[in-house]
């Protein structure tokens, strides 16, 4: 399938995930959890970032991230583990997971298939199924679903936050024309410069998953850096910036109001060396106004790729890496 199309069944790759949800069955006994990690790398690892921070203000306990082969010293038998991995073979991952295990963990799956399938399978740990075969940075509905599923069904958060995936779907789609134009202007914004992406700290996931798309779909960098903590470094950094750089805003509702006033002050000195670019939010939610962005980014991602006569699937640099580690 080509990323156009893959692009374009974003809205009902989230009305399959919320169908998958609905149908699964998580069994386990997860009381006595008092931590949660969860484990992903890429594509996978993107959307447990960002349900982590969704989640932040809602959780009663401390949820981690990992996107690497170890674990943190403080995962036991009182943790609950949360392997995503698209594939269901991502190295890393595993090892993780497998760790985890060790540690007398608590382990939920969400895969393809796969290895950690297997794992789960073998070992009567719940696991959760999702449609595999494509990158798995086009899959990201999938993780973001089932992950806001599993805290939900083990009475962590409310299950609203699923109401809103879907009310995130449903503006997407109402939104398309605007979307594609905003897309447009985004790619010929960072067209030959180098694109900075800056929005407040409850937003950093989707300011990372901009990067990761313009990265794989546009073989292009960039840098991300979210607001505050930009004010206390890379601020100054801008008294050597030119005309090269291409900074686009994610200006977004319901951020701290001195965030909001640290926006329009950085931005106003930044306009001064360059063209900056906004993207304004829509939706209620911080997950609706996230579905939004991603969308956008999304497309900008592959209309950037377009500019250039890019082949926005070709991953054949990652598949040298992989097959330089079998040999290791």
């Amino acid at each position: 399938m080509e990323m156009k199309q893959l692009i374009e069944a974003f809205p009902s790759n989230i009305t399959e995930a919320l169908e998958i949800a609905q149908n699964s069955n998580i069994k386990g006994d997860y009381g006595t959890i008092s931590n949660v990690l969860i484990c992903g790398m890429g594509g996978s690892g993107i959307g447990g970032s960002m349900v982590q921070t969704w989640l932040s203000y809602e959780l009663t306990v401390p949820v981690s991230i990992t996107k690497d082969y170890s674990i943190p010293n403080f995962v036991n038998e009182n943790t609950l583990v949360i392997g995503s991995s698209y594939s269901g073979n991502t190295e890393e991952t595993l090892e993780a997971v497998e760790s985890a295990q060790k540690r007398g963990a608590k382990i939920i799956g969400i895969c393809s298939g796969g290895k950690l399938e297997e794992l789960c399978a073998s070992n009567g740990y719940d696991f959760i199924k999702v449609p595999g075969g494509n990158p798995p940075r086009t899959a990201l509905a999938y993780s973001l679903v089932q992950l806001l599923h599993i805290f939900s069904s083990i009475g962590m958060s409310s299950a609203d936050r699923l109401k809103e995936m879907a009310a995130g779907r449903d503006l997407i789609v109402a939104e398309s024309e605007t979307i594609h134009m905003k897309a447009k202007g985004l790619a010929e914004h960072l067209h030959q410069k180098v694109g900075i992406m800056y929005g407040t700290t409850a937003y950093d996931p989707i300011l990372v998953r901009a990067r990761q798309q313009f990265n794989e779909n546009s073989k292009y960098l960039s840098w991300t850096n979210p607001i505050p903590e930009m004010n206390h470094n890379e601020l100054v950094g801008w008294g050597g910036g030119d005309r090269r750089f291409a900074p686009v805003f994610f200006m977004t509702k319901g951020n701290h109001p001195r965030n909001d006033k640290r926006i329009e002050i950085t931005r106003d000195k930044i306009a001064q060396k360059t063209s900056v670019f906004d993207i304004h939010a829509k939706g209620e939610s911080v997950i609706e106004q996230s579905i939004y962005l991603i969308n956008i980014v999304d497309w900008a991602s592959f209309y950037l790729a377009e500019l250039d006569d890019i082949d926005t699937i070709d991953i054949a640099v990652i598949d040298f890496l992989k097959g330089e580690l079998a040999k290791f």
